[in-house]
């Protein structure tokens, strides 16, 4: 509040230096600087302008009141409804400062002058009372109304003081009167809109127009100026009658840029509501207008774009007048400010009034149609939709009754661009005007087409908009009707254009299907030869035939190519959407939005008789015969998939046979073949049933039948294991080719293309969604800024008590049914009593207390409130506590010399926040259904109501009636015989497999393949559901390649095929990881992430979790990381991102709602710490429960820096601690001393990555250490976790089979050789020798000896001397089970096993354990598991890639006295690009805090690496580069040379470390 109340002072003294008459004694006549002018917002003046007119001044200065009134950072306060309602519009410095005397007791509406006072003025205005008298009287008139209000000035005449003001305004032979009536003018219009009339009434206009036409006193014209901006803004008719627009524009070159923007604002409003007959007073305006978009303000320019918009409108039915504004070079200028607004400087909005005004003229001017192309238009609009963010694609398309976005803008412009004359009934001879130009330049129309089409399709693909896409096929529609066979053949090269019309003929709405059916139509009218063998191919045939007979739909189509989720009626050959809107008009040049007052022109009928029509006409004889029509190479799919079906059903009724797997594999070959020959289309691909078939066959028949039975389990895994083997055989391992010609790689883009046809995951869109807080029962009472649900549960059993049924209550929309079990199991067990909805049990206590008064909430309090006095202004509305953490522990467990296992389980298992985490702690209670149908415990309540609503209707939109409606949800509960699930086939109950070779079956995808089904709740009667289920298994198969052929080989050298070892390491070629993208999934998921519920929420449509879960490679890393940040992350991120918009206060004790908790705010939290005890400290810090849903903050105790920087650095140090000799955490590191002296002596050199250390069970004199290492492993696991959460990068190289343990992935001897590969290797052998042994010994059936064949490496094993012992590890000692003391050929395969324990196995797993517990504390280890190990070393530890010149020069910003063309900058980017990589981590550390770049590199970066001049005194060479970390700022100074730099440079980022102070 200081800062505010010095803000008003401030404002008070600027008043009254303002203010002042010109003649007042001591003080100069007002000049144009004297006084600021109103400014348009950017946001008004570009924005569609037909629904804000009048506040179309310029709001500069109200954006700063909203600053001062706010927080000193610029945002405001709300109390929950829009951000728009608390902007104050005040137009001019005195409007702000009025309102800063309601502040000083004056009467709640401010000054009251009386009626006396009136009346004396008025007098003294008399044309009688002399020149002194009206200075007098004016200034205290002006005085008056500039502090006073429509409220306090009930007793003014506006009518009576209109009449003398507007005579004083045309007093030339005084210049003050005339200023200082003008400005009461002005002030009386303000505080009184509707004196507006009574001025203009008196002659007002003539006289002010007069002054701007004829300036003799500049001062008086600007005052002037922003008189005829108040008076526009309620007369803006007469104001154009009197020549107000030339009068502003006349000399406006000669005003400030301040002025000169109230000047285009005052012509903007006069243009927003124009008569019929005022074209006279427009022509005149328009080349002043045009010639203002050439000025540097971007406002100005913003603003003439809106006037210019409007005036074209008023011209939309006058062609000559439209012909007359393109001879102005209007055309070039909106041209060139559209290439500019691709800048994201420049406003968006003003592209879309410039596109408005270009439409406009080409619908109604030829030479504006034939200048367009002329200038290349297409290129342009091309980029536009290339650039354009996909969320304006989506959500402002006439969807919330929008119609402003860009891509909509665009496609009306190219309806104009693309005259169509067919059925056309209105403008025909201008249409056919256009299509006569197009015809004399046949390469307009050819260079539109070609840059436009597959930016179109590609529009529709990604999933737009019911309206967009209507626009996108209705314009196909238009060049395939005006294009010629070859431009259409050139536009579509590269696209599958028969398949996207079979894809668009799915869809429910009739007005793409009639679009879409005409295209068909057309193309078979004019290019049947061309495209007719492609329908048939792609599908389209069978696409028209569907919607004349659903019933035959089965017979000849997939479900892919049916209508999606439409109830059939019997009495209707085709299933579209009853209540769709209509889009018929929505295109038009005209703004409104004329689709919901136009007639549709497309009904259901008329899109069936078309149907029928083109079956008849095109299609007769395809259709004669269901076999007719499918190419030879889809029959002879169908055959050999039909073959396989038959084969698979009849064994998997056998028990295994291996003729009968090898007469199976040869029809597997033969479809194999069939599918890499002649090129199969989508369609043919989908209807030959070859991913049924092939899932079917990998699953021994499990896919179509149900589960197997579990007596039969062993002979079902041997089977499909066999099966697994030689599909894996034939599509990856058949030759060593590259990955470009494996079959494998054909069959992920064929199932990836089957997969974009299907339109089975909408995009859900949310309407009219704000922030705002709202009062929740579940799971937490108090106010949250989630937004609630209102349900109503009802219990099922009679048992249960149905005291509460007829609540309702606000529940929470993110909230799991595990919460809101939580809340009402202790009232139905009768644990707690008490109405549902009073109180949320102890947790929801606990909050309370907190917020109404306890110890710690007092400390906490204070605490924040010192810290944020010494806090920058921008921070001053963040909470941040602050916390010292470098005393002593109190005490230490790992100082007690006697630790139980009793501890060592405690410590793994961690704190309370672990059953909170995973939610698990028991199994669940209760049953839950909606509407009768179980629901999935796995999703949110939103998920569930989502779903089922969609389950009935496909077009589901989150809007107002979403959130009102009344959900009944019914319980009961659950039974004990219920509660045991059955279990499903597994590799680990009753069937075993070989651990050491064979971990791979153990994988999730292979479970799939065993259960024949995915692991989530997908409808698997959809084709869509088969694409998945083949994509989880080809990818699973492309990441254990190397493993299978590893294993081949090895049972190769044991049958005797391979005699050397060394063949045993084979290289595979694999399926890079991006092939398995799909980029039309990844498209919709970026969408839905930006709907704006979405974002502010995480609240994500079920299916597309689902599908992360199961199949998150068909993501990409970018946008898998944004579903985690959203989804797991989402609480603490979008409260800070809205704590700036909120008042802490509102739910104040003292609004009476002190026992309600506010969780709106998200504390950072600030920790001071030691740089001598860092681990000791963030030990401390992360056993704090406090960290975990904060930001968390570092200050170095004695050091002034705080912030990101020393953040970075905190993690950095911590990240060092945890490698240093003597923790006995990683291999490689064999002290057992643990005392600081002795473990500061280096670090672990771990050049593969690091991984844990093995520990023996058996070992009790190291108890100790083993609890020191436990818990060590704890806190890594909070570290990294908290990292992750805080987006901060880790300076740790795990190798990649740490990242697999924290994927929870299972190792084997392969993942041996990524940390140990002489081990690994050397395991891998032993292997490979006792599979020899094996073999002999079954072959021979006896023992086999110590011949040739069981040499290693010319060796007998038992010459090798090795005992029971971990290889590295003298001290570790196996058990074996005949205590032998040697290791020979019979105990071999033992000694392997005890090997592979020890090291992957139980000798690290309650390290492992423990880290995965510290880990859960934070956010759920699982949420990573969408993530390879390369990617979550990515994510942990970021880049540290070398950095090119152009790199550096594009993401690195140059300000304050540098440029890129400075030479010290050149210096600098030559030395940091000769800098070794030891030094590149120096300077990273130097200037970020941290040596590793976030992911994506410099261009993630964030603020951006900014380089300034250091201004120095006298020496400049002497002086050293200095930093600000938090702002990644360096400031260097201009050396005389390169060398002088790079040693400057060098010597401070060595000597500035390990310390933040003042620079």
């Amino acid at each position: 509040m200081d800062g505010r109340a010095k803000k008003r002072v401030e404002s008070e003294e600027k008043y009254h230096a303002e203010k002042r008459a010109c003649s007042s004694p001591g003080i100069r006549p007002a000049s144009s600087s004297s006084s600021e002018p109103p400014e348009v917002p950017a946001e008004s003046a570009s924005s569609s302008s037909d629904h804000h007119t009048a506040e179309l001044h310029m709001a500069d200065s109200s954006s700063s009141v909203r600053s001062e009134r706010g927080s000193l950072d610029g945002s405001s306060y709300s109390d929950g409804g829009d951000e728009d309602d608390e902007i104050d519009p005040y137009p001019y410095p005195g409007a702000d400062q009025r309102q800063c005397y309601s502040y000083r007791g004056e009467g709640r509406y401010g000054y009251f002058p009386s009626t006396e006072k009136m009346e004396s003025l008025l007098s003294s205005l008399d044309y009688d009372a002399g020149s002194s008298a009206h200075l007098a009287a004016l200034t205290d008139l002006c005085e008056m109304l500039s502090f006073g209000s429509e409220e306090s000035l009930v007793n003014l005449v506006a009518d009576s003081f209109a009449r003398s003001l507007v005579r004083l305004a045309g007093l030339e032979s005084n210049p003050d009167i005339m200023l200082l009536a003008i400005r009461a003018l002005t002030y009386l219009c303000d505080v009184l809109p509707m004196s507006a009339a009574a001025i203009v009434n008196h002659g007002a206009l003539p006289v002010l127009c007069a002054h701007l036409t004829s300036i003799e006193y500049l001062d008086v014209a600007e005052q002037g100026i922003q008189a005829l901006e108040k008076i526009s803004r309620r007369q803006p008719v007469p104001c154009l009658r009197a020549g107000a627009i030339m009068a502003c524009l006349a000399y406006i070159g000669f005003l400030t840029t301040s002025i000169q923007r109230v000047a285009v604002s005052t012509v903007a409003n006069v243009c927003e509501k124009l008569p019929t007959d005022c074209s006279s007073f427009l022509m005149e305006a328009i080349p002043a207008l045009c010639n203002l978009l050439h000025y540097d303000d971007s406002k100005i320019v913003e603003t003439s774009v809106v006037c210019l918009n409007r005036i074209s409108a008023n011209f939309l039915d006058c062609p000559e007048s439209l012909d007359d504004m393109c001879k102005h070079d209007l055309i070039n200028h909106c041209v060139r400010l559209i290439s500019s607004c691709c800048q994201p400087s420049v406003s968006q909005t003003m592209s879309i009034d410039l596109m408005r005004i270009l439409t406009r003229l080409a619908s109604g001017s030829l030479l504006a149609f034939k200048e367009l192309f002329q200038l290349n238009i297409s290129t342009m609009l091309k980029g536009i939709l290339e650039t354009t963010d996909n969320y304006h694609i989506m959500f402002h398309s006439l969807r919330g009754n929008r119609n402003d976005s860009q891509v909509h803008e665009v496609l009306k412009l190219l309806t104009q661009l693309l005259p169509y004359s067919r059925n056309k009934e209105k403008g025909l001879e201008f249409v056919l005007a256009k299509e006569k130009i197009l015809a004399q330049e046949p390469n307009f129309l050819h260079q539109l087409v070609k840059d436009i089409l597959p930016i179109l399709i590609q529009v529709v693909n990604i999933g737009a908009s019911p309206c967009v896409c209507y626009g996108c096929v209705s314009l196909i529609e238009s060049m395939v009707f005006l294009s010629s066979l070859e431009t259409l053949l050139d536009s579509i090269e590269g696209i599958n254009f028969s398949g996207f019309l079979a894809a668009l003929l799915k869809r429910r709405d009739n007005h793409v299907l009639s679009s879409s059916l005409k295209t068909v139509q057309i193309l078979l009218e004019r290019h049947y030869a061309a495209f007719v063998g492609l329908f048939i191919k792609e599908g389209v045939v069978y696409a028209v035939d569907a919607l004349q007979m659903p019933e035959n739909v089965t017979q000849f189509m997939p479900q892919a190519i049916q209508p999606c989720r439409a109830p059939r009626s019997e009495s209707a050959g085709i299933s579209i959407k009853k209540d769709s809107k209509c889009f018929c008009h929505v295109f038009d040049p005209r703004d409104s939005l004329s689709s919901q007052s136009g007639t549709c022109a497309v009904s259901e009928e008329a899109v069936l008789d078309l149907a029928k029509q083109i079956k008849s006409t095109y299609f007769k004889t395809v259709m004669a015969n269901s076999e007719t029509g499918l190419s030879d190479i889809l029959q002879k799919l169908k055959i050999s998939c039909s073959n396989l079906d038959d084969r698979v059903e009849n064994n998997s009724k056998r028990d295994f046979c291996a003729q009968n797997e090898e007469y199976l594999a040869r029809i597997l070959m033969q479809v194999m073949e069939i599918l890499n020959g002649e090129p199969l289309s989508t369609f043919e691909f989908i209807e030959s049933r070859f991913m049924k078939s092939l899932a079917n066959y990998l699953s021994n028949g499990v896919y179509f039948q149900a589960e197997v039975d579990d007596s039969d389990l062993e002979n079902h895994f041997s089977v499909i294991f066999t099966r697994f083997r030689t599909f894996a055989t034939i599509c990856l391992l058949k030759s060593c080719q590259h990955w470009e010609g494996m079959l494998l790689k054909l069959l992920v883009r064929k199932l990836l293309s089957a997969l974009a046809t299907f339109d089975d995951f909408p995009i859900v869109s949310s309407l009219s969604y704000h922030h705002r807080y709202s009062y929740a029962d579940i799971p937490c009472r108090g106010y949250t800024i989630n937004p609630c649900l209102r349900v109503r549960f009802v219990s099922e059993d009679e048992s249960v008590s149905k005291e509460y049924a007829d609540n309702v209550l606000a529940v929470e929309s993110s909230s799991s049914f595990d919460e809101i079990e939580g809340i009402l199991w202790p009232r139905i067990s009768g644990k707690q009593s008490g109405q549902l909805g009073e109180s949320t049990g102890k947790g929801v206590g606990e909050t309370g207390s907190k917020h109404s008064g306890g110890s710690k909430a007092h400390e906490d309090t204070y605490l924040a409130e010192e810290c944020t006095e010494e806090m920058t202004p921008c921070q001053e509305h963040k909470k941040v506590i602050e916390f010292t953490v470098n005393q002593e522990f109190q005490h230490s467990v790992a100082e007690d010399a006697s630790v139980t296992d009793e501890e060592l389980v405690t410590c793994i298992r961690g704190s309370r926040s672990v059953s909170r985490v995973n939610g698990h702690d028991a199994s669940p209670k209760l049953l839950f259904y909606l509407e009768g149908e179980q629901v999935d415990r796995r999703l949110t309540l939103f998920q569930t109501i989502l779903q089922h609503q969609l389950d009935v209707e496909s077009d589901v939109a989150v809007g107002p009636k979403f959130w009102s409606d009344v959900y009944r949800v019914t319980y009961k509960r659950i039974e004990h015989k219920q509660s045991v699930p059955k279990s499903s086939p597994t590799t680990g109950s009753k069937v075993t497999c070989e651990r050491t070779l064979l971990s791979w079956p153990k994988h999730p995808f292979f479970s799939c393949i065993l259960d024949g089904t995915l692991p989530c709740r997908l409808d698997k009667s959809k084709s869509s559901y088969d694409v998945l289920f083949l994509l989880k298994v080809l990818e699973g198969l492309n990441q254990v390649a190397h493993r299978i052929s590893s294993y081949e080989t090895i049972k190769a050298f044991a049958n005797g095929r391979v005699s050397n070892t060394d063949d045993l390491k084979r290289t595979v070629s694999t399926v890079p990881r991006h092939e398995f993208l799909s980029s039309k999934l990844n498209e919709k998921l970026e969408e839905q992430m930006r709907d704006p519920l979405s974002a502010s929420t995480g609240n994500i449509p079920p299916w597309y979790s689902r599908i992360m879960a199961v199949c998150p490679f068909l993501f990409s890393f970018e946008t898998r990381w944004k579903y985690i940040r959203l989804t797991e992350f989402r609480a603490p991120r979008i409260q800070e991102n809205l704590s700036r918009r909120w008042d802490s206060s509102i739910y104040s004790p003292n609004s009476g709602n002190n026992q309600r908790s506010h969780t709106g705010n998200v504390a950072r939290k600030r920790f001071i710490v030691d740089r001598d005890c860092i681990l000791d400290s963030a030990s401390k810090i992360m056993s704090s429960q406090i960290y975990r849903d904060s930001i968390l903050e570092v200050e170095y105790s004695g050091e002034v820096g705080t912030g990101l920087g020393p953040t970075l650095e905190f993690y950095t140090l911590v990240s060092r601690e945890f490698q240093k000799v003597g923790l006995s955490m990683w291999r490689g590191d064999h002290s057992y001393v643990t005392t600081k002296e002795d473990s500061d002596s280096g670090h672990v050199v771990a050049s593969l990555g690091l991984f844990p250390r093995p520990w023996s069970e058996t070992r009790s004199s190291s108890n100790r250490i083993s609890f020191n290492n436990v818990k060590n492993f704890a806190l890594l696991g909070r570290i990294i976790a908290k990292a992750l959460r805080d987006g901060r990068v880790l300076d740790l190289s795990f190798s990649k089979a740490f990242y697999k343990l924290m994927l929870q992935q299972e190792l084997d001897v392969y993942d041996v050789q990524s940390f140990d590969p002489e081990l690994g290797r050397t395991l891998l052998e032993f292997l490979a020798i006792v599979y020899r042994r094996k073999y002999i010994e079954s072959a021979s059936g006896k023992n086999a000896g110590t011949g040739s064949d069981l040499l290693y490496r010319g060796s007998r094993i038992e010459d090798l001397c090795l005992d029971f012992s971990l290889p590295g590890y003298s001290d570790y000692f196996f058990a074996s089970g005949d205590n032998p003391e040697m290791v020979n050929i019979a105990n071999l395969e033992e000694y392997v096993s005890l090997i592979l324990d020890a090291t992957i196995g139980s000798g690290i797993s309650r390290q492992m354990e423990a880290f995965k517990s510290g880990f859960n504390e934070v956010f759920p280890l699982k949420a990573l598991h969408i993530f390879s190990e390369d990617e979550l070393e990515r994510l942990l530890c970021g880049e540290q890639n070398s950095w090119t010149s152009d790199e550096l020069l594009h993401h690195v910003k140059f300000d304050h006295g540098y440029s890129s063309s400075s030479q010290p900058v050149i210096s600098l980017m030559e030395v940091i690009q000769e800098f070794s990589w030891d030094q590149r981590r120096a300077f990273l550390q130097f200037v970020t805090g941290a040596p590793r770049l976030p992911p994506g590199g410099l261009a993630s970066l964030n603020p951006k690496l900014t380089v300034v001049r250091k201004h120095c005194n006298d020496s400049t060479d002497m002086e050293l580069p200095s930093v600000m970390t938090c702002a990644n700022y360096l400031k260097l100074p201009a050396y005389s040379s390169k060398e002088l730099l790079r040693e400057r440079l060098l010597y401070a980022i060595t000597e500035g470390q390990g310390s933040f102070h003042l620079s």
